[in-house]
This record gives structure tokens, C-alpha cells and sequence, in this order.
């Protein structure tokens, strides 16, 4: 590949940018533009073919699947304009399009518009205090056996996943959560401890002053614009911790300029980073020969049971199915602190060390979100057999004030 030039329009997901060195196992530096050859098609097969892999169904299944999904979610930001509440929509085992409403005309509205309504036993409000309570218990000490809760809309209850309850605050943190009866469910897991997925291994050289394509990376996230026009990188906040300078192929495009992500301390896994002059992200998700590259079309959240796939330096192209949103998550990374991180979304997509930052999209051309972190990570092809966590987009470009970059 050609040295990086100042006025290179930098892919969406171009690859390894690195973070710090001496991760050989994360990295995969041959590689750094995943951009595939111009295809004349503009359908993108490839992604529903990697979407049927992931799904385990043909090709043909998974078109139907993707086409009635996209139809679902274009009548659901409809009734979303009439006042229906649309944040806890989900599809069913069935693969219908099912959304939580408070008012018998708000169901009927649902229902005349081709979709499921219900009106659960619990509000979606409720389920949201529950949460919110937990969070504020996490916050003042982290419960470190507990690897995750959540809202489930699906089973209208929030669900608090625990690998061992060894430490007093655990115990204490479940109890609590066991205490509002049937509204929660409490699981076990063995799977290891998630991990922030920045290939990140300590007292390595930081990338902040080095070009190094060698060493440790994240992946490039998404562009977006200020009120001003000024571009910004949307990334993993831990990815840029310590406000880094980010290099591609060699060469500096970007400075973290803000991060809500801290080791040691609540976090929220968001940031961004000042794209340099003469440099850009493009509008294009790269598919690493996998996939023809997706345009960015919008950032319509999917609903929970959506498909989705994601583009990164380490596992390139992966699809799964998104399983939750507004996940609090306790990270274990080795040789630092636990850190507790909310808002987060959980999938089966599978991830590794280096994803960390990257574009996840549906096959609409919806932007959904950046790489977080992961507690299981093996992964076979494109299948991930463990849980992954993704920051939303949405979330992070309303709190930043940002307008993400589409595709004309």
C-alpha cells in the first residue's frame, strides 16, 4: 500500500490504527485497508451472504429476514413521529416487530400500521427506575462479581448477569436487585470477565507519538460534524483514554479531544477524536473483501432481535443479532482496576482485542454503534459464541452534539 497522503480520505473502518505496542497476538498489521476491489453490484450480496453464515439459514432465508426487518423498521420510525414510543420495540422469535405501548389507542395505532402492540405488565419507565437504582448502587461501589444488568423487553424484566458473588458488595448488589420479586431475573454465567477490546497491553509504547503500524490498534468508527462543520472521529472512549494521537498507515489523522471512559471509574465507553485537516472518514463501512463497502444511509436505531454486522482490524467483517440495550457492564482488564461502563448494547457478534472502535451497521445502511468489549474471546468465522458489547451511536452523537456523516 502506498504511504498515506495528507489528503487521504480515510475508510470508515481502515483497519489497525494503532494504540499501543507489543500486542502481537491482537494485531494483524499485513492488512490495514479492509476497502475490497469496486464492485459493479449494488446490491450487497456479500453481506447477506455473511448474515446467512452468521444465522446458520441460506442466503435466500436471510434476504426474506432482512427485507421484512427493513419494512418493520421504516413503519416503526413512522408511528415513532405520531407520539408512539418506539425505544422498547423488539422483534419476537417470529420475527415480528412487537412495540411496548401504554394506551389501548396507541395499540390500535400499532396494529392498523401492520405491527405487534402490547401493553406490558410492567411500564417500560418502571423497568428503567430498577435500573437506574442498580446503577447508582454499582456506582458507589462495583460489584465485581456481577458481569452485567439490563432492561430485557422482550421478557419485560431486568435481568442482572452474575459470575460469582465471593465479595460482600456482589452479595449485597444482588440482593438488592432479587428484592423487587418478579420485575428481576437473576442468571449465571461462566464466561470470563469482559474486557475492554483496544488491543491494549500495559506499559507498552502508547501510539500517541508513533507510527509504528506494527503495534497494538483499535479500529476507525465513524465520521461526524459539529454545528461548526469541524469533523470528528466517533470512537470507543478507551480507545482514546488518554485524548491519543491516531495514525493510519503511518501517518497522524486524528486527536482524542474527549473521552467518557476511565479505569477505575463509572464509565461511558463514548469519545471522539479531531480528524486533522486534509484528512476524512468516509461514508462507506469498509467490508474487507468479505462484503462490498455498506454506504451510511442514516443512524436509525435497530430494534432489539435486529441483525447487524460490524467491521474491524482484528475479526474484519462479523454479523450477529442485537440482544439488548442499556447494558451496565463491569470490565476486567488485565493490570488495571474494574471499571463499571453503562449504556451499552450486548450482541452475538462476534469480536476480539483490536475491534475495539469499529463501525457496526445493518444491511439498511444504519449506523448502530462502535466496538466496546467482550467476554468471550474465542470466535469461530464469523459466529461469536460469547457476549459482545457495542457503545450506541445515537447516544454518543447526541451527547456530543454531532450529526453523523451519510452516504449523498
Amino acid at each position: 500500500m502506498n504511504k498515506i497522503s495528507r489528503t487521504l480520505s480515510i475508510g470508515a473502518i481502515v483497519g489497525a490504527v494503532a494504540l499501543t505496542g507489543g500486542m502481537a497476538a491482537a494485531s494483524q498489521p499485513a492488512t490495514t485497508d479492509p476497502t475490497p476491489a469496486p464492485s459493479a453490484r449494488t446490491q450487497p450480496t456479500g453481506m447477506v451472504k455473511a448474515l446467512a453464515d452468521s444465522l446458520g439459514v441460506s442466503v435466500a432465508e436471510a434476504e426474506r429476514k432482512l427485507d421484512r426487518q427493513r419494512a418493520q423498521q421504516q413503519t416503526l420510525e413512522r408511528l415513532g413521529t405520531s407520539g408512539v414510543p418506539t425505544r422498547s420495540a423488539y422483534f419476537d422469535a417470529r420475527g415480528t416487530l412487537t412495540v411496548d405501548v401504554t394506551t389501548a389507542r396507541q395499540a390500535a395505532e400499532v396494529k392498523a400500521a401492520g405491527l405487534a402492540a402490547r401493553i406490558p405488565a410492567r411500564a417500560p419507565s418502571a423497568l428503567d427506575r430498577i435500573k437506574t437504582e442498580l446503577d447508582r448502587l454499582a456506582e458507589k461501589k462495583l460489584p465485581a462479581g456481577v458481569e452485567s444488568w439490563h432492561v430485557d423487553p422482550a421478557n419485560n424484566k431486568v435481568v442482572v448477569t452474575v459470575r460469582d458473588t465471593d465479595d460482600a458488595t456482589s452479595r449485597a448488589f444482588v440482593a438488592a436487585a432479587r428484592s423487587h420479586g418478579s420485575a428481576v431475573t437473576v442468571e449465571t454465567t461462566t464466561e470470563d470477565a469482559p474486557q475492554a477490546a483496544a488491543a491494549i497491553a500495559p506499559g507498552s509504547k502508547m501510539n500517541i507519538n508513533t507510527s509504528d503500524v506494527n503495534g497494538g490498534y483499535c479500529s476507525v468508527g465513524f465520521g461526524a460534524r459539529d454545528q461548526q462543520g469541524r469533523q470528528y472521529l466517533a470512537t470507543a472512549g478507551h480507545c482514546i483514554k488518554g485524548l491519543d494521537t491516531l495514525y493510519f498507515s503511518g501517518s497522524q489523522f486524528a486527536k482524542g479531544t474527549q473521552t467518557r471512559f476511565a479505569h477505575g471509574y463509572d464509565s461511558v465507553d463514548m469519545g471522539i477524536a479531531a480528524i486533522s485537516s486534509g484528512n476524512s472518514v468516509t461514508t462507506a463501512v469498509g467490508g474487507w473483501g468479505v462484503v462490498s463497502n455498506t454506504p451510511v444511509r442514516g443512524g436509525q436505531r435497530a430494534a432489539v432481535g435486529s441483525t447487524v454486522c460490524k467491521s474491524g482490524a482484528t475479526t474484519r467483517w462479523t454479523c450477529g443479532t442485537i440482544s439488548s440495550y442499556n447494558h451496565s457492564v463491569t470490565y476486567t482488564d488485565p493490570g488495571q482496576p474494574q471499571t463499571l461502563v453503562k449504556g451499552l448494547a450486548k450482541s452475538t457478534v462476534c469480536i476480539h482485542k483490536g475491534d475495539s472502535g469499529g463501525a457496526w451497521i445493518t444491511n439498511q445502511g444504519q449506523a448502530q454503534g462502535v466496538t466496546s468489549g467482550s467476554s468471550n474471546l474465542s470466535c469461530d468465522g464469523s459466529f461469536g459464541s460469547g457476549a459482545s458489547w457495542m457503545q450506541p451511536l445515537d447516544d454518543l452523537l447526541r451527547y456530543y452534539g454531532l450529526t453523523l456523516n451519510t452516504a449523498s
